[in-house]
């Protein structure tokens, strides 16, 4: 790292509190020397993730994620790190160094990124002079016909591709490569020719919670025997399972108050209506299957969900595929009841505001609309219909996540189906229990050997600042593996030095994914400082130093044999059998 890089971001990080900052994404609460939330990186019902304002960092000891303020920006809106970097940067006026970059592969991927996104926003500004060229009438009665106010319109940045040659035409003009426009996804080639990739369409613009163009979806507006909505393919800068439509104005509207839940549709003019109707807490998953990625984006904003996807068999097979996930990151999802044939923009349109806020009040539990959704395929009058219903139906119900609540629905079910109660209680109680949704701490099971448990424990004394660690000196600990003994030299380091350590700072020592990464993260384990403090934490250190010690000199014993079988020379081999009594009288000694 360049040293003018790491100066910049050590007097970034300076100018920055993780707590104000995570305190804009997650709900923090202060609990002895921390701050504690449920971790927004898995789904968890108890407060596992922690932020230490003094050392600057966090930690979750139920998945394992740890890092800086850069990084939980980083992660938090799905961004890279130089962009991180940038908006953090921006949020305390501190000017970007044009230097600190310069590595090839960086300057490049900055390059390209800022290329693509200019690309982008010439693109939405070349649109929108074609809607208003005189030459998109068609687009205007389009727009007219589905009730869109002029305001609306300048909102969304809503354009028109008349053609498919105008706008790479347009480009070139600009002085953009080829290869430039091709990797935006604004352009494509067919047959050695560059053409619009939305070519004769109405356009809609995706824009980032950064409020930075990405990319774009078009909507035919003539019948056609393909798709009528096209995206931009994933590039540098989109990628549509990681994005949601809105998102620029949904972060606009929680910088303003406080959104008590969010409303999912599937498309641009469901969201577009909505918003015109008040309904300004809305955003679109674009027709994508919903993603883990989505999740969290949208966690950020509210952990409560409105689900109003179509009233068609499509929309409410599409309500119930993959809302599991959301429910997995810790969102609460009810399903708005829409009717049959209507989606959000026709219930805003043809019956009303009032009629949708209505439609909204209903909203119904997950559960509760699957139980409804099954009995919609069956004859209930019909004896074989009824008993397969049932079996479905207490297989929805053995989901539920509380005894109280499986009770009120296996008497909803009651009263539907005309069974008695103890027979569906009891056919409740033997399906057996979905396993829970596997998570990061599953995998972080301990099959350590001692000596490395014993190293992340001392190690971390020394590195958290326990006073456990007083009288015995770092240099005279014999650590087992490498990580270990790069942090004791750190820590010594930061000592002559008589400057703070820093735990964060090691995180950057390693890539991410490495086995030492990993090592680094289950010392973290220790960062609330309960697990160092008072006289079993005094007995377990000096038992762990003293354990690493004997491992230290039964090495060297083992090696002083395998030298001594070999050794020729009487008198060396003398040295080296005085020297293998000597370590072992010593391992003795630590013994007694």
């Amino acid at each position: 790292m360049a040293g003018e890089l790491k100066e910049f971001l050590s007097t970034l990080k300076q100018k920055l509190n993780i707590i104000e900052i995570a305190g804009n994404y997650i709900s923090l609460e202060r609990r002895g020397g921390n701050w504690w939330a449920c971790c927004p990186f898995h789904h968890e019902k108890t407060p596992s993730f922690a932020l230490n304002e003094s050392d600057q960092f966090y930690h979750c000891f139920g998945c394992g994620e740890s890092g800086d303020v850069i990084k939980f920006v980083q992660s938090m809106e799905n961004i890279e790190f130089m962009d991180a970097v940038k908006m953090l940067a921006e949020r305390v006026n501190l000017p970007m160094p044009q230097t600190a970059f310069d590595n090839g592969k960086t300057v490049e991927l900055k390059r390209k990124k800022d290329v693509i996104l200019q690309i982008l926003n010439d693109c939405a500004h070349f649109y929108l002079a074609n809607l208003n060229s005189g030459k998109a009438d068609k687009f205007l009665e389009y727009i007219y016909r589905r009730q869109i106010p002029a305001g609306i319109v300048r909102t969304f940045g809503l354009g028109a591709s008349l053609n498919f040659n105008d706008l790479p035409k347009y480009l070139l003009q600009k002085g953009y490569s080829r290869q430039d426009m091709l990797d935006s996804g604004a352009v494509s080639e067919v047959d050695g020719r560059l053409i619009d990739s939305q070519g004769d369409r109405l356009i809609f613009p995706i824009i980032n919670a950064m409020n930075e163009v990405i990319a774009f979806g078009g909507r035919k507006l003539e019948k056609v025997d393909f798709g009528k909505y096209k995206n931009t393919r994933d590039t540098l800068v989109f990628n549509k399972s990681k994005s949601l439509y809105n998102v620029n104005l949904l972060k606009k509207l929680k910088k303003a108050q406080t959104i008590s839940n969010v409303i999912m549709v599937e498309g641009y003019m469901d969201t577009i209506s909505l918003y015109k109707a008040g309904f300004k807490n809305v955003v679109a998953s674009m027709g994508t299957s919903l993603t883990q990625d989505q999740a969290r984006l949208l966690k950020r904003y509210s952990d409560n969900v409105l689900v109003s996807y179509d009233g068609d068999a499509a929309g409410q097979k599409a309500n119930d595929r993959g809302l599991d996930i959301f429910i997995n990151n810790g969102l609460t999802v009810k399903v708005v009841p829409l009717t049959d044939g209507l989606d959000p923009d026709d219930v805003i349109n043809k019956l009303g505001a009032d009629e949708y806020r209505r439609r909204l009040d209903a909203a119904m539990p997950l559960i509760d609309y699957r139980l409804k959704s099954a009995a919609k395929s069956f004859d209930l009058t019909k004896s074989d219909d009824k008993r397969k219903y049932v079996a479905e139906a207490v297989k929805i119900i053995r989901t539920a996540a509380s005894a109280s609540e499986q009770e009120d629905l296996i008497k909803q079910l009651r009263d539907t189906t005309g069974l008695t109660y103890e027979s569906l209680r009891r056919d409740v109680d033997s399906v057996p229990a979905e396993p829970a949704p596997a998570v990061k701490i599953a995998e972080r099971k301990d099959n350590s050997s001692v000596w490395d448990r014993a190293s992340r424990f001392v190690i971390a004394a020394y590195l958290f600042g326990s006073k456990i660690t007083d009288g015995t000196e770092i240099e005279n600990v014999a650590f087992v593996g490498e990580v270990h003994a790069i942090i004791a030299r750190y820590v010594k380091a930061q000592k002559i030095l008589e400057e703070k350590i820093r735990p964060a700072e090691l995180l950057e020592l390693f890539d991410e994914g490495s086995e030492e990464y990993a090592e680094i993260i289950r010392i973290f384990d220790y960062s609330d400082g309960d697990r160092l403090k008072g006289e079993v934490a005094e007995k377990y250190f000096e038992d762990c130093v003293k354990t690493l010690k004997l491992y230290d000199i039964d090495r060297k014993i083992a090696e002083l044999k395998k030298n001594i079988a070999v050794e020729t020379d009487i008198v060396k081999r003398k040295k080296l059998t005085a020297l293998l009594q000597s370590f072992i009288a010593e391992r003795k000694k630590i013994r007694q």
